[in-house]
């Protein structure tokens, strides 16, 4: 029994260990390591996170998908545009007055570009304002200038005392507008009057014998709507020859220098007492009115026409 069991276990020993059987096993040994490391693998790759890709423009996106080079601009929302175009109390570059229309074409439908004579108007734009309207008048009454303001119903509203103060130093009041709406001249002829209207009685509540016969888009844009309410409000729509650009507060040095290098008999000057810093405004003033009492007769809008 022990011979034959001891044969038995020898054969068992043997017959495992026959070539043939050997290679099999190594073969099938290969196919499971290899099939496990392929699923450790493709398991691996799952958990690491994409690549970025590169987009037409070469500039790279993020794995949620947003292109910076070629994400088409975001439109403003109501209340940005409304910062952009007319809130008073928003950073410096509110409120300005650019040259969105050509001063000598056909798109300012009859506006007035210039004086018509050789006196020089100076005027100033979307007021008053408690800080810089007191300095503008301070300059002007310095060198017995008299000009002329452009201002904004809900300033007018806020700051009544200003507004007489304006009309007591005998300068000329012009409408711009409730709230420096550059689109009012899209809208409809009947809140194109109501607008304007507003600010009348915002200016009259303040100052009720001073005319107003001017109007001033805001921005320059103007539109036939808004020249046809204004003139059919007893209102001459006024426009600019001469722009500084002091609403960017480019500093007093190139305010000056462009008003003194573009100023000629007829120029109606376009400057800012409001919607933004204008310190830069006032310190010109100081520099160039000196000059220009010597070079012109400076005078307000007169209010006995439209």
């Amino acid at each position: 029994m022990t011979n034959g069991g001891g044969t038995w276990r020898s054969g068992r020993v043997r017959g495992l260990l026959r070539p043939g059987s050997t290679g099999r096993s190594a073969a099938i040994a290969v196919l499971v390591v290899a099939a496990l490391l392929g699923s450790a693998y493709a398991l691996g790759q799952s958990l690491i996170p994409d690549r970025p890709q590169q987009s037409a423009t070469g500039a790279t996106g993020d794995l949620n998908g947003g292109h910076y080079a070629d994400q088409p601009p975001v439109e403003p929302t109501q209340t940005e545009q409304s910062d952009q175009e007319g809130d008073h109390n928003a950073p410096p570059e509110a409120g300005q007055d650019g040259t969105t229309s050509d001063a000598t074409g056909d798109s300012l439908f009859g506006a007035h570009v210039t004086t018509g004579d050789e006196r020089v108007a100076l005027t100033f734009d979307d007021g008053p304002d408690p800080q810089y309207t007191p300095q503008v008048l301070n300059a002007l009454r310095e060198f017995g200038v008299r000009a002329t303001f452009c201002v904004v119903g809900e300033m007018a509203e806020s700051h009544p005392d200003l507004v007489r103060a304006i009309v007591a130093d005998g300068h000329t009041l012009c409408n711009h507008s409730w709230n420096h709406d550059i689109t009012l001249g899209k809208r409809s002829p009947e809140v194109i009057r109501a607008d304007l209207l507003r600010t009348n009685e915002a200016i009259r509540a303040a100052a009720p014998d001073a005319p107003i016969v001017w109007y001033r888009q805001p921005g320059g844009a103007w539109t036939y709507p808004v020249v046809s309410v204004a003139n059919a409000l007893g209102m001459t729509p006024l426009h600019w020859t001469v722009d500084p650009s002091d609403w960017q507060a480019p500093g007093a040095a190139r305010i000056a220098a462009t008003v003194t290098s573009q100023i000629e008999p007829g120029s109606v000057v376009l400057m800012h007492d409001a919607g933004g810093n204008r310190q830069g405004t006032v310190e010109a003033l100081w520099q160039i009115l000196p000059e220009l009492t010597a070079r012109f007769e400076l005078e307000a809008l007169p209010t006995d026409r439209t």
